[in-house]
């Protein structure tokens, strides 16, 4: 039982400008990301895109989709542009958005993910460096405008296919309903459009109103059921679209440690011997949708729940029992050393392990604290976003109105402003930038550079990167799973089936790619087969 696993990000980001349309902004962030060089010319292979396959063993037929469902159709504009380290900047339902590479534990991951920001700041500077009508482009880290909207930060985790559904839609929807109370993002206001005034754990709570379901934009699904793998068959993605839009590193890692273990432990419950499905019936919600917002809304991290069976438990003892599931599943696995700790087999599992312990102690002692004792709590606040930015909230209330409540503060633009900068990728405006040192990093500065300019050693993203890197002009096209280049010799174009991204790493490719002189002997060299020619009228196939 390890935490280490295929993940990955993707980010959307907010953009404004002083004028003009929010949807040209998109693109010019965009355009700015791919102004250095020929990547912007190589075309996102849709082909092996599926979105309208679901993991309950049923399709929707396309006819029937909301078009905005249908992201494997190609636009017409230039949208995409593919970084040196594997990732893929582009626009997606209006934002400017950052798929990062395809990592193998929570740690890498979360520097990719951080690189993100860097490659996006990058592309604004450059947009904004072309003199734009608009004026200047800037660019935030979160979730909701305060007016109703709501864009994502998407995580992704492959997994065996063999786990059935439902264990996994009961594992899912009890984790992210509870996990809100350690890696919430904070957000002032309540509703999607900020009806109420308040103060919530997490961004992206509100804008949640079925338990399961397909689709990512419109009544959002607390447990995602698109089944498009970018795998081989016996795996499948788990595609999570609950997530906050965190700028910390401790939440981040939290989110994809925590989620990947309780995967692991789905995966390994028989052979340890535990029946999985009547330990989660003991954790089903009455209501997962209401219970969702109850705990994104609960300042007191104590509301209790109500169950399906009848009894209630608090967010924070659903979380306890996840973790003890773990455990369990993981001590009769591995067995135990001399103090009773499961053995676990790398220091990645040990440290997610860890924070997660951490993550519990936290809350609970910020569950006991009243509001003073939570304004001195440092040590908490450096690992719960949520809390940090709630005492800079309070810290400015008491200052402005101190003599009156925080749902009443909270209507002065000033302390509302608070959440925007805290979002800012410019760090002359962000007060995040300004924190950072007051929080708990599990990627230093040096990582993150190196996540930027170049892609992870041990999956297919290294080849994927470093053909980008060495050979842009020579790629035709580019997916998660598939690269196709023209032999410039006789027109002919060679595709190479990456569907195991655990394949074509560094290790298995350096050799291969220091002796070749141009990409299309390169990857014929590792194993590339003539193209497909596309079919009339199906513009997906085009490459």
């Amino acid at each position: 039982m390890s935490v280490r696993r295929v993940v990955g990000t993707e980010t959307e980001y907010a953009v404004m400008a002083d004028r003009g349309n929010p949807v040209r902004w998109s693109f010019d962030v965009i355009s700015g990301a791919g102004a250095d060089g020929d990547a912007r010319r190589i075309r996102w292979d849709y082909r092996q895109e599926d979105p309208v396959n679901d993991m309950r063993g049923r399709r929707l037929e396309r006819a029937a989709a909301r078009p905005e469902m249908l992201t494997d159709e190609p636009q017409r504009q230039i949208t995409n542009v593919l970084a040196d380290n594997g990732g893929r900047l582009y626009v997606d339902h209006a934002h400017p958005e950052y798929s990062s590479p395809e990592t193998c534990d929570p740690f890498t991951a979360v520097a990719y993910d951080t690189a993100g920001d860097v490659l996006m700041r990058r592309a604004a500077e450059h947009a904004n460096a072309e003199g734009l009508d608009d004026g200047t482009l800037r660019l935030y880290r979160n979730n909701v405008d305060g007016k109703g909207a709501s864009w994502g930060s998407h995580e992704n985790y492959l997994m065996r296919r063999d786990v059935p559904f439902d264990a996994t839609a009961a594992m899912m929807t009890a984790h992210f309903v509870t996990r809100q109370q350690y890696v919430g993002s904070g957000r002032i206001g309540l509703g999607e459009r900020g009806e109420r005034a308040g103060y919530q754990l997490s961004q992206r709570a509100d804008y949640f109103h079925m338990n399961v379901a397909l689709q990512t934009t419109f009544d959002r699904p607390i447990v995602n059921t698109r089944d498009e793998a970018h795998a081989p068959a016996d795996m499948r993605r788990l595609h999570v679209i609950v997530g906050d839009a965190n700028r910390m590193d401790v939440p981040r890692v939290l989110k994809l440690g925590t989620t990947s273990m309780l995967l692991w432990t789905l995966e390994h419950a028989d052979e340890a011997g535990i029946d999985v499905a009547s330990r989660l019936e003991q954790l089903r919600l009455a209501d997962p949708v209401d219970a969702m917002h109850r705990v994104s809304h609960d300042l007191t991290l104590a509301e209790p729940l109500a169950l399906a069976h009848g009894g209630t438990m608090t967010a924070w003892q659903i979380q306890v029992m996840l973790n003890a599931l773990v455990y369990e599943t993981a001590a009769a696995v591995h067995g135990t050393d001399t103090r009773g700790e499961p053995v676990w087999p790398d220091r990645e599992t040990r440290s997610v392990m860890a924070m997660w312990k951490q993550a519990l102690l936290d809350v609970a002692a910020i569950r006991h604290a009243d509001d003073g004792e939570r304004l001195q709590s440092m040590a908490e606040a450096g690992r719960l976003e949520w809390l940090l930015k709630w005492q800079l909230v309070e810290r400015m209330r008491r200052r402005l109105h101190p003599d009156e409540p925080l749902e009443r503060a909270l209507a002065d633009p000033r302390l509302q402003a608070i959440d925007l900068r805290w979002a800012s990728l410019d760090e002359s405006e962000s007060i995040y930038a300004r924190l950072r040192g007051r929080t708990e990093r599990t990627a230093s500065d040096d990582e993150i550079a190196q996540a930027v300019d170049t892609p992870p050693a041990d999956t297919r993203a290294w080849l994927r990167g470093t053909l980008v890197r060495r050979w842009p002009e020579q790629l035709r096209a580019v997916s998660w799973t598939h690269v196709t280049t023209r032999d410039d010799a006789d027109g002919r174009q060679w595709t190479l089936d990456m569907s195991d991204p655990h394949a074509f790493t560094q290790e298995a490719c350096a050799e291969v790619l220091a002796g070749a002189d141009d990409a299309w002997g390169a990857v014929r060299a590792l194993g590339a087969t003539p193209a497909p020619r596309p079919r009339d009228g199906d513009a997906r196939n085009a490459v």
